[in-house]
């Protein structure tokens, strides 16, 4: 079976088995930056953005975005210009062994698009669902505050 989505501005077309999920057809097809690990929808890494909302990619049936749009963190930002929460991740120290950082960030991402000023407690709802064993949470809460202010200001 054919699909259609639109990966990161990109149109793209994959032939997928039944039953597939998101994260299988991705790394299948070169999305490296799309983590896997659980394959329970309970650690966050495998997060992508579908239609701007974060999912995790696990527990997706690729049949079932047929025809959305999906952002990975490659979408946001690159290495030349990065977006202002992976500029904040890095200058907070945020990001440590990178793992569970992608799909953080976007988890974040669509924070500050639907919340432009969070509060600590919005942060930390949005954040659960994305386990880090690194960090200890407070840098990454500490980056998406710093990444409102960038965003305030226009460091877009």
């Amino acid at each position: 079976m054919k699909v259609r989505y639109s990966i990161n501005g990109k149109k793209k077309e994959f032939e997928i088995e039944a039953g597939e999920v998101l994260l299988d057809v991705l790394r299948r097809n070169g999305y490296f930056e799309v983590k896997g690990n659980c394959y329970m929808g309970t650690c966050g890494a495998c997060t992508v953005l579908i239609d701007g909302l974060p999912y995790t990619s696990c527990t997706m049936l690729a049949a079932k975005v047929d025809g959305s749009e999906i952002t990975t963190i490659k979408g946001i930002g690159t290495l030349q210009n990065p977006h202002p929460l992976q500029k904040a991740f890095v200058e907070k120290g945020a990001v440590q062994c990178g793992f569970c950082t992608p799909g953080t960030i976007l988890v974040a991402y669509a924070l500050l698009k639907n919340n432009p000023d969070p509060s600590d407690d919005d942060i930390k709802r949005m954040l659960d669902g994305n386990l880090c064993r690194c960090t200890g949470y407070v840098q990454q809460i500490e980056a998406v505050k710093l990444a409102a202010k960038m965003l305030k200001k226009g460091d877009e």
